[in-house]
């Protein structure tokens, strides 16, 4: 069994800064990658960024250069620090977990307003 737990959202004002937190725990194989996906109000899930275990990244480019994702291999954690967040930032952030199959966690809110 795998589970994901996540941790770190919540409300904050347009040019603040938010970290999300996302344990993995269960049989995680060593070669994986994380990520973080986002489902705003009416759209699709999209994925944001996403790290492997061997720390090579990826990011949407409506977010580089405001997030960065990084690990914790020895405590399977995956971090994503959200800076200059903008209102169209705000949805349900969700962490992903890709190995031979893909789990998800449960999502957290994250909103952005004045």
């Amino acid at each position: 069994q795998v589970q994901l737990v996540e941790s770190g959202g919540g409300l904050v004002q347009p040019g603040g800064s938010l970290r999300l937190s996302c344990a993995a725990s269960g049989n995680i194989l060593s070669l994986n990658v994380m990520g973080w996906y986002r489902q705003r109000p009416g759209k699709e899930r999209d994925m944001v960024a996403a790290i492997s275990s061997t720390g090579n990244t990826n990011y949407a480019e409506s977010v580089k250069g405001r997030f960065t994702i990084y690990r914790d291999n020895a405590k399977n954690t995956v971090y994503l620090q959200m800076n200059s967040l903008k209102p169209e930032d705000t949805a349900v952030y969700y962490c992903n977990l890709r190995m031979a199959s893909v789990y998800w966690g449960q999502g957290t809110q994250v909103t952005v307003s004045s």
